[in-house]
């Protein structure tokens, strides 16, 4: 199972916008682009909607089969480990194997020399092709290497082993993510992490690297745009070494997750893919949500009210539904509006201040970031929640489907 150079992570909360997500994704076949959609929910998201993964398995099946896609497409387990793992590996075909949160944990003294022997051949100066830094590797920086990394890529081989020992292999998608921790891994450090990737039979065909700056949830990237660029290129050439002297898929590309919205830094993704001719994995997932608010409010009338209310509830509610995404957010909540405020809005201006067009007076990305965390509000409300949006399908639809092609896939590839 391959792939394809460009994927989406489409993922959606609720589980109603499958179709208007391959809409959006089916648009870019119109310019010679083929994207292949991954429907994504992690263990989090079901917990919270109390949903299963079979429900993610039919809206992408179901949503294939009313458009007649005919391309690949896949179900992605995301954020997955051994503790929950086994409740996806039936209706996946994907897997983001997380292991943040074993970086830092080491591992045996024994076999963290085994692997500064597997790779002291690399010792003394060192060089990644394209990138004009000169590098020196060490026995003590090999060890440092190993001693922050190597128990998490062994926690990976541990999760696709038991996928595999399920699924069988060469039937599923494996990805590595290491993209929610404090600190961008730099050039060696990917180099030797996919290193390990490989000594653990791990076919990864993407990986998620930690990225210097904000990717906080449905807003924009907040960071150095210029060093951005800079990480971005060497990981795509460390990339291109690592396949040759590991023996990795050639299809290994980079996955950026809490993609969505990051428009600052689509254009030079766009630009450096385009450049290195490498293909790219973008997670677009949360915002879904957020555009089936829009498309709510937009309508007017009681579902207007229930998207007032929902925010309401994220008020009163803050710290329990902001605490989770502590690290992925920045909300200064004296730019929230109040409640009052709210209440006088009509349906254009709500819609309005949560859509993101940044340059649009009325935007608020607080308000925007709130909302983004508040969809168990929306949980809460069951079957009268989704009674409105199937009610609404054809105006939320759009919505969906505007936001994933006109604001995300014509960004990225300069349409």
């Amino acid at each position: 199972m391959e792939l394809g150079k460009y994927s989406f992570g489409t993922g959606d909360r609720f589980s109603m916008q499958g179709e208007a997500q391959l809409k959006g994704i089916m648009k870019a076949l119109e310019y010679g682009i083929e994207i292949h959609p991954v429907w994504n929910k992690s263990n989090r998201e079901h917990m919270t909607i109390h949903s299963e993964p079979i429900q993610t398995r039919h809206e992408a099946d179901a949503a294939v089969k009313a458009l007649g896609w005919n391309k690949p497409y896949f179900v992605d387990a995301d954020h997955i480990n051994m503790s929950n793992v086994d409740k996806f590996v039936h209706y996946c075909d994907f897997f983001t194997m997380d292991v943040a949160d074993f970086i830092g944990k080491k591992a045996a003294d024994s076999e963290i020399e085994a692997f500064v022997k597997r790779n002291e051949k690399y010792l003394g100066a060192f060089s990644i092709p394209g990138v004009e830094e000169q590098f020196e590797i060490t026995p003590e920086l090999l060890h440092e290497i190993a001693g922050k990394f190597l128990f998490a890529i062994q926690q990976a081989g541990t999760i696709y082993r038991h996928i595999e020992g399920i699924k069988g292999k060469g039937n599923f998608i494996t990805e590595v993510s290491m993209d929610e921790v404090a600190d961008a891994q730099s050039p060696l450090e990917m180099f030797f992490i996919l290193s390990m990737v490989a000594a653990e039979g791990i076919p990864a065909q993407t990986i998620a690297p930690k990225f210097t700056g904000r990717f906080n949830k449905g807003v924009d990237y907040v960071g150095d745009l210029v060093l951005f660029r800079k990480e971005f290129e060497q990981d795509l050439l460390v990339i291109d070494l690592a396949i040759a002297k590991f023996g990795l898929p050639k299809n290994l590309k980079l996955s950026v997750h809490s993609g969505s919205d990051k428009f600052s830094i689509y254009p030079i993704m766009g630009e450096l893919i385009k450049k290195h001719n490498k293909g790219i994995h973008v997670k677009t997932a949360g915002t879904t949500w957020l555009e089936e608010a829009i498309g709510l409010a937009m309508a007017g009338g009681e579902a207007l009210q229930m998207i007032k209310d929902i925010y309401k509830g994220g008020l009163s509610r803050y710290d329990e539904l902001a605490g989770p995404y502590a690290t992925v957010i920045d909300i200064d909540t004296s730019k929230l509006p109040t409640t009052a405020e709210v209440d006088g809005w009509d349906g254009e201006t709500m819609a309005n201040s949560l859509r993101h067009i940044p340059d649009h007076p009325q935007y608020n990305l607080h308000f925007r970031q709130l909302m983004h965390v508040s969809y168990k509000l929306a949980a809460e409300r069951g079957e009268a929640y989704i009674s409105l949006l199937r009610q609404h399908s054809e105006l939320v639809g759009s919505q969906v489907t505007e936001n994933i092609f006109d604001r995300h896939i014509k960004r990225l590839f300069a349409l």
